[in-house]
């Protein structure tokens, strides 16, 4: 399936020859059939002699009404590009024309409509001017078929035009990342609020949770039903024109130019840096002055212009240039969005371009925005992968841990927990003082153990090794001498070695509790009943002041149990 879109100008039998085409008159509204214009998008859709699918979006041609055509050929796959032989070429095609450009339409073709009412000679003259118009563009090379709809002259030419345009012409991708542009949305009786729009970027099922992002707000929303060309579907993919049945909302709080979207894949935005070229029958150079409408999938938006670049110079007619958007509320976009800019109060289409950034991170005199995923993680330095896909739309593995950095960046954080571990003396660093990037960092640097929390040069020795307050507890285990001059961050490292033990603010060697354990287990062989503080004081040769504190770890590791004035044995007892 493909969706084509109409383009040209006003009354040249767009939409009479999409009836032709398909038997559907796209024209909805009744001002549309009693005037004979079309004044809003409308739908239809067949199938092709070779069995192909196209659906067709029929947008208007009244300048007066051009804001609804570029909310209709956003995510189209081509064009059906319509001129009148009566008239030939007019003001309108000319804009619709520049505006498929811009908006990166690469695949046409051409109808020339009315031909019935024109001599041969007439016509040749049309189909030279036709010529003329498209050279260099992107319908240089489609094909010109000649139409009479109201007769049906040349209708199944187009038809065949038609298979041969799509059998070159890309179908949507399927990157399992939803987008639909809402372009109408309404109330059904019965069903409550259903959106339309061509869906790009990935799939949609019945039930999906999905977020309607526009004007500001992010609305959960769930999929009640799907349909496509009036069939239901209980899953849908890209490249095909949906309606969405949705529940969650209301009718009044959908317009078009809302988005639904996957939120967690998506980082709406109100800036975003693009390209911008200017039109060459432009007569003025576009700056940071105007009145500035940006149209960017089905919405139009009121948008600040900021010409990138020291100073801000303006962009001139013919050339490409880099701006930034302040867009009014926040939209779901990625690099490689089109939009189309135009001055509203000269009334006139300037140029166009592609997003490059969604979330610009350098000042405008600075940014020199691409598409480059490489550039993105070289401005930030550090960014997590799955910001990073949300960011560009491309997947990149992670550097180390969870983030994508770059290597200068790598380099510094390096050298900066290298230079922590130098100056954090003998003992080493304390790893929780380090943010996450810099304990992520950390495994990977030569000559920089980890040991205990605590990272140090595996060169340095061990000041903890054969330590003097360890082998000043050892000679009197029971009547443990107090840490007076010992380092508190050197006595916190023995303790969380093990090496010694505090209980309530008295130091053991981590032997003498052991010890202790083992002459208690003598003691209870000879009296099981129990054992009272004084006992196990005078067995051990030291004071109450220590007995105490050593009878409470004993108590805390299960060796022994506390009953009344007495310790009896604990399961964890020694034989």
């Amino acid at each position: 399936m493909h969706v084509v879109a109409t383009a040209g100008h006003v009354d040249h039998g767009k939409s009479t020859l999409v009836l032709a085409l398909t038997g559907t008159d796209p024209d909805r509204w009744a001002e549309e059939k009693a005037r004979g214009l079309t004044i809003d998008l409308g739908f239809a859709w067949t199938t092709l002699p070779s069995g192909a699918g196209i659906a067709f979006v029929d947008v208007p041609g009244h300048v007066r009404f051009l804001k609804n055509m570029l909310a209709g050929v956003g995510a189209v796959d081509a064009c059906l590009f319509v001129v009148a032989a009566t008239e030939g070429w007019k003001p309108q095609s000319e804009e619709h024309l520049r505006i498929l450009e811009l908006l990166g339409v690469r695949h046409g073709l051409i109808a020339l409509t009315k031909v019935g009412l024109v001599d041969d000679e007439w016509r040749e003259l049309a189909r030279l001017d036709v010529a003329g118009r498209v050279a260099a563009t992107f319908l240089q090379d489609g094909e010109v078929v000649e139409v009479d709809a109201p007769t049906g002259d040349g209708v199944d030419d187009l038809r065949g035009a038609l298979d041969r345009l799509l059998a070159v012409t890309p179908t949507a991708t399927d990157r399992d990342r939803p987008r639909l542009w809402v372009d109408r949305a309404f109330a059904a009786r019965g069903s409550g609020t259903v959106v339309t729009g061509t869906l790009a970027g990935g799939p949609l099922a019945v039930d999906d949770e999905l977020t309607l992002v526009g004007r500001g707000r992010e609305t959960p929303v769930r999929v009640r039903a799907l349909q496509s060309h009036q069939a239901a579907v209980d899953r849908i993919g890209p490249g095909r024109r949906v309606a969405v049945n949705l529940t969650g909302v209301g009718r009044g709080d959908v317009e078009r130019g809302d988005a639904l979207v996957r939120l967690d894949q998506w980082r709406p935005t109100r800036v975003v840096d693009a390209s911008l070229t200017v039109l060459d029958a432009l007569d003025h150079v576009v700056s940071r002055r105007g009145a500035y409408q940006a149209y960017i999938g089905s919405g139009e938006y009121a948008v600040r212009v900021r010409v990138l670049g020291p100073g801000g110079a303006g962009v001139q007619p013919g050339d490409t240039g880099s701006v930034r958007l302040h867009l009014p509320a926040a939209v779901p976009l990625l690099p490689g969005d089109r939009y189309v800019l135009r001055e509203s109060g000269r009334g006139e289409t300037v140029g166009g371009g592609e997003i490059l950034d969604v979330a610009p991170v350098l000042p405008a005199s600075r940014a020199k925005p691409t598409r480059d995923v490489d550039r993105i993680v070289a401005e930030r330095g550090w960014i997590a992968a799955d910001e990073l896909d949300a960011l560009t739309g491309e997947s990149r593995p992670p550097t180390i841990g969870r983030w994508v950095v770059a290597p200068d960046a790598l380099a510094a954080t390096v050298d900066d927990v290298r230079a922590a571990v130098a100056s954090a003396g003998p003992l080493g660093l304390d790893v929780a003082v380090l943010d996450e990037r810099q304990r992520a960092v950390l495994p990977t640097i030569d000559g920089v153990a980890v040991e205990g929390g605590r990272a140090r040069s595996t060169e340095a020795s061990d000041p903890l090794a054969d330590h003097p307050f360890v082998a000043a507890l050892g000679a009197a285990p029971f009547t443990p001498p107090d840490p007076v001059d010992v380092d508190r961050a050197e006595l916190r490292e023995l303790v969380r070695r093990g090496l010694v033990v505090e209980r309530d603010g008295v130091w053991f060697a981590s032997s003498a509790i052991d010890d202790a354990a083992r002459v208690i287990a003598r003691l209870l062989a000879e009296t099981p009943a129990g054992v009272t503080v004084a006992q196990v004081r005078d067995a051990l040769g030291t004071t109450r002041k220590h007995a105490l504190p050593l009878l409470a770890e004993l108590d805390g590791r299960g060796i022994t149990r506390r009953r009344g004035d007495v310790r009896i044995a604990g399961p964890k007892l020694p034989s």
